[in-house]
């Protein structure tokens, strides 16, 4: 702690952290897991698990589509955490509903099959999303609208909000046509990268909103590690994972949205639930008029009152320490990658992404480089660290805009790729000629300690320090 301390005396505050990692997260220890995958998925506290059992021992639980006792106990463990999740996020009652999905990608699909779409409108993408969010474009190009992507810039990957201003030109006289009707389409971005850990700007979303556009926020990669206040900030639709928070419940998400950007949805599609009423002798049905419209089927009804419990647990801790802490583990990596060196003082990393901690988050994009100067191919990185009891994360992170821009596709090497017509990723990348099909990514949250950034640091020098790597034996590329 001593090397740390030097550069990031703050670390010391967090001390906190220590405490609740050997008391609540000890299984790490116990199992001996070196964990630094936050961005794929966050950790459990013990007592997450001990509430839920002690919830489903206490009292029995039924369909909450009914009016007996345990479809009460249900409905109301449900609404309750709708009102928890708008607290949390400070989000009005008045203005925002919370509609439980499987998943952020669950909640981006509600959008996107929804959203009023058409000839003349458009869907603006930054480079840098997720594949649940660039896969709206198959929405808006069925309705005949246009897709445009605001362009990643290498080597920080962050996107000029000169190219958001330039992506969404102001349209003469457009306040004096606002109505339901004259939205000029979506803008979508993620409020942190989950490539590369950049912040994007939440400026940008009243600045689309300005100019005519309907904003999703993907926040799904920022709220592990930073609050989101949606009295200040008012995006039209946010959508996120729970387990990314706090690791339990899996399988349940949000799409956070204004009522007045609910009511320019257009559903293509009824289920059980989401109607008042349906009849068969003359084809007709009547939509719920609250959120229920966009819960399809029976709600996973146990699992739900368990954000509740994490988002308790998140509170009980405080934003700011968990950041805090964050922010000084990031920090500190970056800073040894950067001074890894073979012995003939060769680099032995390379950083996709800030190198610096302004307006970033606890997620670090890397590749190693063996003696010869050759990228170690992100595979065999996989299967030795896996080996060796660490998780991370490698590939492309279902973020291709990022990925390309990092590693120098350019849209010519992307068509010649596409012509040829590949049937598999691994045909794909050995198409591409690079030399790696993606990247490390390393990523903190709150049960990370600076062991544990000592403890990988010392196995990627044991490992590849003056080594010479090759991709013999090596499994298939997966897809991204």
């Amino acid at each position: 702690m001593t090397n740390i301390l030097g550069t990031f005396p703050e670390y010391l505050l967090t001390g906190k952290l220590d405490e609740i990692r050997a008391k609540e997260y000890s299984y790490l220890d116990e199992q001996n897991h070196i964990y630094v995958d936050y961005t794929g998925a966050g950790l459990p506290a013990r007592r997450q698990y001990h509430a839920h059992k002690a919830r489903l021992d206490g009292a029995t639980f039924g369909n909450p589509h009914s009016v007996n006792p345990t479809s009460h106990s249900a409905t109301v463990l449900v609404e309750m955490t709708r009102k928890r999740v708008l607290s949390y996020l400070n989000a009005s009652p008045d203005e925002y509903q919370v509609i439980f999905t499987p998943n952020a990608t669950g909640a981006a699909k509600l959008v996107g099959e929804a959203y009023p779409f058409r000839k003349g409108s458009k869907l603006v993408l930054s480079s840098d999303n997720h594949n649940s969010v660039i896969g709206l474009r198959e929405f808006a190009g069925r309705a005949g609208s246009r897709t445009s992507y605001v362009p990643v810039q290498a080597p920080d990957l962050r996107i000029a909000t000169s190219a958001i201003t330039t992506a969404l030109p102001r349209r003469k006289n457009w306040r004096l046509k606002k109505s339901s009707s004259a939205r000029r389409g979506l803008f979508a971005y993620p409020a942190q990268s989950n490539f590369s850990g950049v912040r994007h700007p939440l400026s940008w979303v009243s600045l689309a909103q300005e100019r005519g556009y309907d904003v999703l926020l993907d926040v799904a990669a920022y709220l592990p590690t930073c609050a989101l206040d949606l009295s200040t900030v008012r995006p039209d639709f946010v959508i996120l994972s729970w387990y990314k928070l706090f690791g339990f419940p899996t399988g349940v998400g949000c799409l956070i949205a204004r009522h007045d950007a609910m009511a320019r949805l257009r559903r293509p599609y009824f289920a059980g639930g989401t109607v008042e009423a349906v009849t068969i002798g003359v084809p007709w049905h009547k939509m719920a008029a609250n959120e229920s419209a966009y819960e399809d089927g029976t709600l996973n009804y146990l699992s739900i009152p368990d954000v509740h419990i994490g988002l308790d647990w998140l509170s009980s801790i405080g934003m700011e320490l968990i950041g805090a802490r964050v922010r000084c583990l990031t920090g500190w990596l970056i800073k040894c990658l950067l001074t890894l060196r073979h012995t003939n003082g060769e680099p032995m990393a390379i950083i996709y992404g800030p190198t610096e901690l302004r307006s970033r988050g606890g997620t670090v994009a890397f590749n190693l480089l063996d003696k010869t100067g050759k990228i170690v191919d992100d595979r065999l990185v996989a299967k030795e660290s896996s080996a060796a009891r660490i998780s991370l994360r490698t590939g492309c992170f279902c973020n291709p805009g990022a990925g390309e821009t990092a590693l120098g596709i350019g849209a010519g090497t992307l068509s010649g790729i596409i012509r040829a017509k590949p049937n598999t990723a691994e045909e794909f990348w050995n198409l591409s000629g690079l030399p790696s099909g993606g990247a490390i990514r390393v990523s903190f949250g709150i049960a990370s300690t600076v062991r544990d950034v000592d403890y990988l640091v010392a196995f990627l020098i044991k490992a590849y320090r003056d080594r010479e790597t090759n991709t013999d034996g090596l499994p298939p590329r997966g897809s991204c």
